[in-house]
């Protein structure tokens, strides 16, 4: 066990803690839920960051990172879907969510082929995950119907649209050996 590893289980521990408040009846629950949400998205980038620097990349970090990813962000749109009760937010909530595991399932499977390498995080999904991390910052702050609320809103359709664009780069790079198993 070593810092990455114990940052990238900090923010597994998290969700519980988000989920409790987001529905603490206080009015600074949403900006503590927020600042934890900021404070997991920072440790997102610090633990790979520590892990290349350190030398200390592991393949338990390697596989316990993407999950503890997209639980954090799965767990934060789910909430944010109840909140809004909306389908303008539902659909590029679940769009994100459905290309996760998508994303995560063909990852897998080119592991297994020895092809993970075709599937690598490319720079828009960097931008994608930026963009949703943010979007879900705002949202998680925010009363739906204010300013800030809308700027998460606008933000979080960026990241959807990236989504998709991103999962349609995996899936082209991916169909050769999809193809061929077919």
């Amino acid at each position: 066990m070593n810092i990455p590893n114990l940052l990238t289980l900090a923010r597994i521990v998290f969700i519980p803690l988000l989920v409790v408040l987001f529905y603490l009846p206080f009015k600074w629950s949403m900006l503590v839920a927020a600042a934890l949400f900021a404070l997991a998205s920072v440790t997102d980038w610090l633990d790979g960051y520590l892990a290349r620097r350190w030398d200390q990349s592991t393949p338990f970090g390697a596989f316990l990172d993407p999950v503890a990813d997209k639980l954090m962000v799965a767990v934060a749109l789910a909430l944010l879907i109840e909140r809004y009760d909306a389908m303008w937010l539902t659909l590029p909530a679940l769009v994100i969510i459905g290309r996760e595991i998508v994303i995560s399932a063909l990852r897998e499977w080119m592991a297994e082929m020895g092809k993970r390498s075709s599937v690598a995080v490319s720079w828009i999904g960097k931008i994608k995950t930026t963009l949703q991390m943010v979007a879900l910052l705002l949202l998680l702050a925010s009363h739906p119907g204010t300013l800030i609320a809308d700027l998460g809103v606008a933000t979080l359709y960026a990241a959807a649209i990236l989504t998709l664009w991103s999962m349609a780069q995996y899936l082209r790079a991916a169909w050769p050996h999809l193809s061929r198993s077919m």
